[in-house]
């Protein structure tokens, strides 16, 4: 029985010298990516405001305090202004006026190349943002069939990315 003991062993054992069942997956994978900014711009029209305080004043005779007029679609609000006069002669007083001249519609659009991008009117208005176009220039991005990447910079406002990617993995 000593005999066959080993040998029994040695068979018990025989699945651990077994080949091992395993997937292997190996991708590569290589891009480019080229953009070129756009030219931008965002404008935000203000309103048309008045204020007016002061003490020991009064509106003059036969007038009004100023006061803004309605504008229309295309135009700002404008001030009606008003006429004051000291109340009490001789005494202290304090006068403010403050005035801010809305923006009224721009007309846009004369001289827009859409097949370029370009815009030759901004808005006018009382709040503007602008940012230039991008320009391509020598801008270009190659892979060769063995996976050899070229990546040649643009002008100003463009980006260019490579990028080589492998992967294994194992099941």
């Amino acid at each position: 029985m000593k005999k066959f003991l080993p040998i029994v062993m040695l068979l018990m054992t025989g699945a651990a010298f077994a080949p091992a069942k395993a997937d292997l997956v190996h991708k590569l994978t290589t891009s480019t990516q080229l953009s070129v900014d756009a030219a931008a711009t965002s404008a935000t029209r203000i309103g048309s405001t008045y204020s007016v305080s002061g003490n020991n004043m009064k509106v003059a005779t036969d007038n009004h305090f100023g006061k803004l007029t309605a504008g229309t679609a295309t135009a700002a609000a404008t001030l009606d202004v008003g006429a004051y006069e000291m109340n009490t002669s001789g005494s202290a007083f304090s006068f403010t006026e403050s005035w801010t001249q809305g923006d009224a519609v721009n007309a846009i659009g004369a001289g827009v190349d859409v097949s370029a991008g370009v815009v030759a009117d901004m808005p006018a208005y009382g709040e503007v943002t602008t940012s230039s176009g991008g320009v391509a220039g020598t801008l270009a991005g190659t892979i060769t069939s063995a996976g050899v990447m070229t990546i040649t910079a643009g002008g100003a406002g463009t980006d260019a990315t490579g990028q080589f990617v492998s992967e294994l993995t194992i099941n």
